[in-house]
């Protein structure tokens, strides 16, 4: 698993700080001091975590285009550090986290180690795992065999050798190599093709399931 941050920033004896921190976080870094520069590179790559200093001239703006620049903007957690007298501004600022300079390396570890919590809580959100396993669909009780494409923890690819009715709440069932117990759920068929192809979206879960779930690919996705 390979995460990558960019820092954009001027201030290189702070810079060399945080580089450290995101290393031993198995974090890559790529830095940025000119506020164009960073546009064109978050134009062009996808990066799991921004780190923006208040004391770049412009960086406010910079800061306020982001949602604007890209649409996975809540997929990545956004961090700004600055000197004291911005300390208004970077509470004002909307980002996820941040943190005064001259750096604390207590509290920029703290920070960085939040954000990267929300990275990989992102990535496990939108994780979808192949899996090939029977799984049981009852639509008004009566039940349609069908084969387990793929699993996230909003819901399942499945094939089906009957078409599925579209907007359909169905009932299923269907169990995870490794788990004891089956997952039971309600489903919405989200989208269909006419491979027989079918994505349901959970409707109704048990805590107990979805908790189970949540941790079958959890564990299925550091594996990888």
């Amino acid at each position: 698993m390979t995460l990558e941050s960019l820092v954009v920033s001027q201030d290189w004896q702070e810079v060399s700080v945080v580089e450290c921190i995101l290393g031993g976080m198995q974090i890559g870094v790529a830095v940025e001091p000119d506020l164009a520069k960073a546009r064109r590179y978050l134009s062009r790559t996808k990066v799991d975590a921004i780190i923006v200093d208040y004391d770049v001239d412009g960086s406010h703006a910079f800061v306020n285009g982001l949602d604007r620049m890209h649409a996975y903007r809540d997929t990545f957690p956004l961090i700004v550090m600055g000197s004291r007298g911005h300390h208004d501004e970077l509470r004002s600022s909307g980002a996820d986290f941040f943190f005064d300079k001259p750096i604390s390396v207590e509290q920029a570890v703290h920070t960085l180690a939040a954000a990267r919590n929300k990275i990989l809580h992102g990535r496990l959100r939108y994780h979808r795992q192949e899996l090939q396993a029977p799984v049981a669909i009852f639509i008004n009780g009566k039940q349609i065999g069908g084969e387990l494409m793929n699993v996230s923890q909003g819901g399942i690819g499945v094939y089906t050798s009957s078409e599925l009715p579209m907007g359909e709440t169905l009932q299923l069932g269907f169990s995870m190599p490794g788990r004891e117990t089956e997952v039971n759920a309600k489903a919405k068929v989200a989208w269909k093709n006419e491979k027989g192809q079918s994505g349901l979206q959970f409707e109704e879960i048990a805590e107990s399931d979805q908790q189970n779930l949540q941790l079958w690919l959890a564990g299925r996705y550091f594996e990888n």
